[in-house]
């Protein structure tokens, strides 16, 4: 799949912008990886990297300090369309995050916002089951000491 352009789709707030400034890494059909600096700088991150892992629907993503020191793994569920016309991916938010430190502590976040969501019509209960899908395996992954397996893709380009 040829992508040129990636656009970021998040349910709350309703948004869908394009990650113009990302820069493209590597592509293949079951991943795509790009680097970038945040789009709303902040004092304790300022870029990263991020595998977009079809197969898996999560986008795991490094976020580094400014001095280069890793703050964390941030962990997207999401659900992927592609149109092959423009050459776009569209990238879902399916609200769902995980959060892992450097230390091993795991963070799961947002999962009132999904209820929130389901609540209010905002995101399709198929959509939901699918996010408490992805969530749960990967967890599973992270409980099993696979994670190492998704954090591969960004650690083997030295990102």
């Amino acid at each position: 799949m040829s992508i040129e352009k990636i656009y970021r789709k998040r349910i709350i707030p309703a948004e869908c912008i394009e990650l113009k400034d990302d820069e493209f890494v590597y592509a293949d059909d079951s991943v795509l990886i790009t680097k970038w600096k945040t789009l709303k700088p902040k004092a304790e991150f300022d870029h990263g990297a991020s595998a977009y892992i079809f197969e898996k629907g999560i986008k795991v993503s490094k976020f580094y300090h400014s001095d280069g020191s890793l703050l964390y793994w941030y962990c997207d569920i999401v659900d992927y369309s592609a149109d092959l016309d423009e050459k776009s991916l569209t990238v879902t938010d399916l609200l769902a995050d995980v959060i892992i430190y450097p230390t091993g502590r795991i963070k799961v976040m947002d999962l009132d916002e999904l209820a929130d969501a389901l609540e209010q019509g905002l995101i399709t209960q198929e959509q939901t089951a699918l996010c408490m899908r992805r969530l749960d395996g990967l967890l599973t992954m992270i409980d099993r000491d696979k994670f190492d397996t998704l954090a591969e893709y960004l650690d083997s380009r030295d990102l």
